[in-house]
């Protein structure tokens, strides 16, 4: 984004003057801006009507008293493209462009986008085809349909590559407390990363909730992301379109095992973004966060009026990683004394009806367990619905008696109903405007809490590990070229890789050369043809004796010449069989087009596909950003010592891990694809023992 255009960008943020061009769409603009409230002068431009909301009609943009803040674009496409140029020429600030018909339509739209992209200048361009922007704070609503949403003056930046979504988002009912609306539509000017960029930087910004169907640039977008985090923004991401689109080789195994899902998982790990799989979640989560803010740490303490809500915090709980401590012994007896015969004292506590509405019960009760040192509070309360309210107090004083026991404390807090509509919109609004999140569904407000404590871990993990910048994605090296083992292991073994001692030779030379080696050896058939030599005979390990390597040189040559004639030949590769390590894993390093060189670590061995151990991250990668990965995954008990066996060395095999990554990102190997099945991990060393390597 240019010096120009920040500066535009804000003034188009924070507009002191709007202009509408258009007519039936302009004129909702106009009602829209009215129903927020703007107040500053708001000037509508067209030649063939008096007037629009009220307001005196200019007949062309040269007519404007000056150059506008803001301005909401919706003409035909040639007249918009004609209009940016005016508009960039007189010096506005920011354009709203609603007119569709540019790159989603197809060659002849990219080609008119281009020429908008021209037309616009240093302007802020927002589109086209989009809803617009909405600006809760300083109420402007750049938006051709009618909105609804409000803020008590901090909230959520919400940014969608939706226009529906965006507009149902503005409708719910959820009494999220927005401070900003965008639909970037088709992010032409302003993409995704350069809202995050200027919006993080905005004080009445509490967090930031992303729909992505896709990213353009992910370097820049990490970029925007890690400075949203060092302000202590947090990122919420509902990520579209992530089914399995073939991005890695078909001949390894990493495409079933990290797809496009993964790749934007690794991204949003290393950037602290939390990811939801819903609208709802993301609304929920970004409400907790901007209302009640990141908890310290995951120890809950949990109250209801019912044995089976207490029961289901329980049980997300323990899902989710969340921790209710139960009661320390003085703070049980107390309790005991507190609550009625008919209490079973625990965390989280039922307290039970015959105190409920009764503040000058409950609060001491509630004073006490929080007491006990917790990081954030929750307390599960279905209210009645209109007209069914008489009880509407008793619930109340609850309420009443739950906040100032959580704010004595300094507890993130959160009213949560069962079911997500049984939280009236007046209490909704009651407890944001107390600081404390209204959560609508158990599961929901569970997974929220559990989402805004991991933020603040990872938070603090990325300041004291910063990653490094992205890799660059680059332009493909060639059609991929898979090299034969030998040569992969000759190549890796000059680069400092640790590989079995081995060497090729011919059937009838096999023999001596194992002799050669010691016994028991490995025997592979070499060829390019055979990426998976399992399936096709053509792979014998544990040969004790010249006799059974020759024996099983004729043996492989049949199964392999039954399995694909055109994979034969007589170049075999011997190898001294491996030491039996603690752990076999699978290592997999893929340059993608987008995310540029992704590592994906997993349980290895042959049945690593039906296993689907796996974590994914991008490089570069820090040491302690690899040793995470590994600490994800199921085979990392076994990395430890189990059941009495050694541990492997942690060193030794991230010492391997970072090789591997150095020679990925070597352009001199022109890697496309490295896949490693089995890498053994052992006591003292580490040794790549199968190899697939794509070059291009």
């Amino acid at each position: 984004m240019t010096p120009g255009r920040r500066a535009n960008l804000a003034r188009l943020l924070k507009p002191r003057h709007v202009a509408v061009i258009g007519g039936r769409d302009a004129e909702v603009v106009a009602t829209e801006c009215a129903r927020i409230g703007f107040a500053g002068p708001f000037w509508p431009v067209n030649p063939k009507r008096g007037q629009i909301g009220g307001h005196r009609c200019f007949a062309a943009v040269e007519d404007l008293p000056e150059a506008p803040d803001a301005v909401f674009l919706a003409v035909p496409r040639e007249a918009a493209i004609g209009t940016l140029e005016k508009l960039s020429a007189m010096g506005a600030g920011g354009v709203v462009c609603y007119t569709a018909g540019f790159g989603e339509t197809g060659e002849d739209g990219a080609a008119a986008e281009a020429r908008l992209v021209a037309a616009a200048g240093d302007l802020a361009l927002i589109g086209p085809n989009c809803y617009g922007l909405i600006n809760y704070v300083d109420r402007v609503a750049l938006w051709p349909f009618a909105h609804g949403g409000s803020c008590p003056g901090r909230g959520a930046a919400i940014v969608t590559q939706s226009g529906m979504l965006s507009s149902d988002f503005t409708m719910s009912q959820r009494s999220v407390p927005f401070a900003y609306m965008v639909s970037a539509g088709n992010q032409t000017v302003l993409r995704l990363e350069d809202f995050v960029d200027a919006l993080a930087e905005r004080p009445e910004v509490a967090a930031i909730g992303l729909h992505i169907e896709g990213l353009k640039d992910v370097e820049a977008f990490a970029r925007a992301a890690l400075k949203s985090l060092r302000l202590g923004k947090p990122i919420v991401a509902l990520k579209t379109g992530t089914s399995r689109l073939g991005a890695s080789l078909t001949v390894s195994h990493t495409g079933s095992l990290s797809g496009t899902g993964e790749l934007y998982d690794a991204l949003f790990d290393r950037l602290g973004i939390i990811r939801v799989t819903s609208p709802a979640q993301l609304l929920e989560t970004v409400k907790f966060l901007c209302v009640a803010g990141v908890p310290p740490g995951r120890r809950l303490a949990g109250l209801t009026c019912s044995g089976g809500g207490a029961t289901m915090l329980a049980d997300y709980a323990e899902r989710l990683g969340l921790r209710f401590t139960p009661p320390c012994p003085a703070t049980a007896e107390r309790l005991r004394r507190q609550l009625p015969a008919t209490a079973t004292v625990s965390n989280p506590l039922d307290y039970t009806t015959p105190i409920w509405g009764i503040p000058e019960k409950t609060r001491p009760v509630f004073d006490t367990l929080f007491g006990d040192g917790h990081d954030a509070a929750v307390i599960v309360q279905d209210y009645p619905a209109p007209g069914l309210d008489e009880s509407k107090v008793y619930y109340r004083n609850d309420t009443l008696s739950f906040i100032a026991a959580a704010r004595q404390q300094g507890l993130a807090a959160a009213v949560c109903s069962t079911i997500p509509e049984n939280l009236d919109a007046e209490t909704r609004g009651f407890l944001v405007a107390e600081g404390v999140a209204p959560m609508q569904g158990i599961e929901e407000c569970m997974t929220a809490i559990a989402a805004a404590a991991w933020h603040g871990e990872r938070r603090a993990e990325i300041a004291a590990d910063p990653p490094p910048p992205l890799i660059a994605a680059t332009a493909a090296m060639g059609q991929p070229r898979l090299m034969d083992e030998a040569a992969a292991k000759a190549l890796l073994r000059a680069r400092g890789i640790a590989v079995p001692k081995g060497r090729t030779a011919t059937g009838a030379e096999a023999a001596a050369a194992a002799a050669e080696l010691g016994f028991p050896v490995a025997l592979k058939m070499v060829s390019a043809r055979l990426p998976h030599k399992t399936e096709a005979g053509a792979v014998k390990l544990n040969l004790p004796s010249p006799e059974a390597v020759t024996a099983a040189v004729r043996r492989m040559t049949a199964a392999v010449t039954a399995h694909d004639p055109a994979a034969v030949t007589d170049c075999f590769l011997v190898e001294r069989m491996a030491a039996a390590p603690v752990a076999e894993l699978m290592v997999s390093i893929r340059r993608d087009r987008q995310f540029g060189l992704a590592m994906t670590l997993a349980t290895g061995g042959v049945l690593v596909e039906v296993l689907g151990d796996a974590a994914t991250l991008l490089l570069p990668a820090t040491r302690g950003e690899m040793a995470r990965a590994l600490g994800r995954l199921k085979v990392n008990r076994l990395l430890d010592g189990y059941r009495g066996q050694p541990a492997a060395s942690r060193e030794a095999l991230l010492d391997m891990l970072e090789r591997l990554a150095n020679f990925a990102a070597d352009d001199a190997n022109r890697v496309i694809e490295i896949e490693i099945n089995p890498l053994f991990a052992g006591p003292r060393d580490c040794a790549v023992v199968d190899v697939l390597l794509h070059t291009g």
